[in-house]
């Protein structure tokens, strides 16, 4: 798989984005008075907008259950209250006119960071806005605010963007048209057409590694991919599912997690915590009932850091007409931690089969490009 390209930043915000709908949970922010303009104007030009909210957040104080071995919150669970904030607000917006009722699925996560730890006791604020449609395909930008509810303090902790498409609730398998946003500024559209365009080829570019598999090794030896290697066996209950018998795409990237940071931890021996995911591509959607086997395996160190690649294999154990295919793959970033929280070294990762050695180095072309980006964040350094 040849090193993805640099990850689009963050859209501006200014959009007009998901219809109305009941506020549940969720806080909705007005919207801009440039959007507000804008979109009367287009209202003016092209018949009526509806109107919508600029953006959601959802809040929730952060429990004892939610932490890793380290003390403070798992990885995987702020991925899943981004993929939760994300789905709401695409939902909203693909229903928001007349027409065939739909789900908006999780498609694609691209790079996300990791800034900061949040803490137990703590109040996340994720808020998610819609920044570009497409045909078929939905972007939404989200950031995760943690609050000490104690002082007051309030830091960014995460932010990310999601790629979700509408499906029918007919037929999920028929993808159907997402209404357009209005945008304040037409370069607005030029910059996520760019965007889109960039995630579709790197999704392309993926695909012909579906086939590939994490095969268990006997008695392998320290610091080599088939020493730290793990895997994680998992039958597909309801509680992961959505009202439509599908798994929550959070689900899916929590497991994801822990399993990365299994193979990191068994690799360095420390406490470890999930520094960035690298581009979670989703390649088909998971049924109620499948056994699914998230598999990790690393596949380059630098001094400072680990890449771990997860693979996800579902299995429609009682559906006989279906074999067992790749829902899943993504890449994790983890750095290794002193009981201090101290950065420590890495143990340097030993490739040796062909293929191993060339994983490495298209590891070692992702770690490139992510340490550029990085330059003037606050991010963990690998």
């Amino acid at each position: 798989m040849a090193p993805p390209p640099p990850s689009p930043s963050m859209a501006p915000p200014g959009l007009i984005h998901s219809a109305p709908g009941p506020p549940d949970t969720c806080a909705l922010l007005p919207p801009p008075p440039a959007a507000t303009a804008a979109a009367a104007a287009a209202a003016t030009m092209s018949g009526p907008v509806a109107e919508t909210p600029s953006a959601i957040q959802i809040c929730r104080i952060m429990r004892p259950d939610d932490a890793n071995v380290a003390g403070n919150v798992h990885g995987g669970t702020v991925l899943k209250m981004i993929e939760e904030a994300g789905a709401i607000i695409s939902t909203r917006h693909c229903n928001s006119q007349n027409g065939e009722r739909c789900v908006a699925a999780l498609a694609r996560v691209e790079r996300t960071d990791f800034l900061s730890p949040m803490c137990i006791g703590e109040v996340a604020h994720v808020s998610a806005e819609i920044t570009y449609t497409s045909k078929h395909s939905v972007e939404v930008q989200v950031n995760v605010m943690s609050e000490n509810i104690l002082t007051g303090t309030k830091k960014l902790t995460n932010k990310a963007t999601l790629w979700y498409v509408p499906l029918s609730l007919k037929n999920v398998d028929k993808v159907l048209e997402v209404p357009p946003v209005v945008y304040s500024r037409q370069e607005q559209e030029e910059e996520g057409r760019k965007r889109y365009e960039a995630q579709k080829l790197e999704r392309m570019e993926t695909k012909w590694r579906n086939g590939d598999i994490v095969q268990p090794v006997q008695n392998p030896e320290p610091n080599t991919v088939s020493y730290s290697q793990s895997s994680l066996i998992h039958l597909v209950g309801p509680s992961d599912c959505t009202l439509h018998g599908f798994v929550h795409g959070g689900v899916t990237m929590k497991l994801m997690d822990e399993v990365a940071g299994i193979v990191a931890a068994r690799h360095c021996k420390t406490n470890i915590v999930t520094a960035s995911v690298d581009a979670i591509n989703f390649h088909d959607k998971i049924r109620k009932g499948c056994v699914i086997t998230i598999s990790g395996r690393m596949t380059f160190t630098s001094n400072k850091s680990m890449e771990i690649e997860v693979l996800v294999d579902a299995d429609p154990v009682v559906d006989n007409s279906q074999k067992r295919y790749r829902a899943a793959s993504a890449f994790f970033t983890y750095v290794s931690l002193s009981q201090e929280g101290k950065s420590l070294p890495v143990p340097q990762l030993v490739p040796e089969t062909e293929d191993e050695k060339k994983r490495f180095e298209e590891g070692k072309g992702r770690y490139l490009q992510m340490k550029a980006k990085r330059q003037g964040h606050t991010e963990p350094q690998p």
